[in-house]
């Protein structure tokens, strides 16, 4: 079974920087690719950003250029680098990862605020 624990959120001021990671635990399964997803209250779950086990990386729009996702997917881990951050990127931080064989998992989600 799987586990992924994210960490890094809490309040950051408008303009500020965050930095949230995301460790797996409890498999010896591989992953093909993880991400980080956010959800606002009333608002569908989004796209953040995913990297795959070859490193290659994707972006929704509003945030390309102002988060960077990296990580070490041999070693379930992966990070969100997040910079020049706007009151509208408050929402819960939930990392993502299939399986080789498929299977998708979640982690709890973190919490980030940003305040005026």
């Amino acid at each position: 079974q799987v586990q992924l624990v994210e960490s890094g959120g809490g309040l950051v001021q408008a303009g500020g920087s965050l930095r949230l990671t995301c460790a797996a635990s409890g498999s010896t399964a591989s992953f093909n690719d993880m991400g980080w997803y956010r959800q606002a209250p009333g608002k569908q779950r989004e796209l953040v950003a995913e990297i795959d086990r070859g490193g290659y990386t994707n972006y929704a729009d509003s945030m390309k250029g102002r988060f960077t996702i990296s990580g070490d997917i041999g070693k379930n881990t992966v990070y969100l680098q997040m910079n020049s951050m706007e009151p509208e990127d408050t929402a819960v931080y939930y990392c993502n990862a299939h399986a080789v064989f498929g299977a998708a998992y979640w982690g709890k989600g973190t919490l980030v605020t940003v305040s005026s």
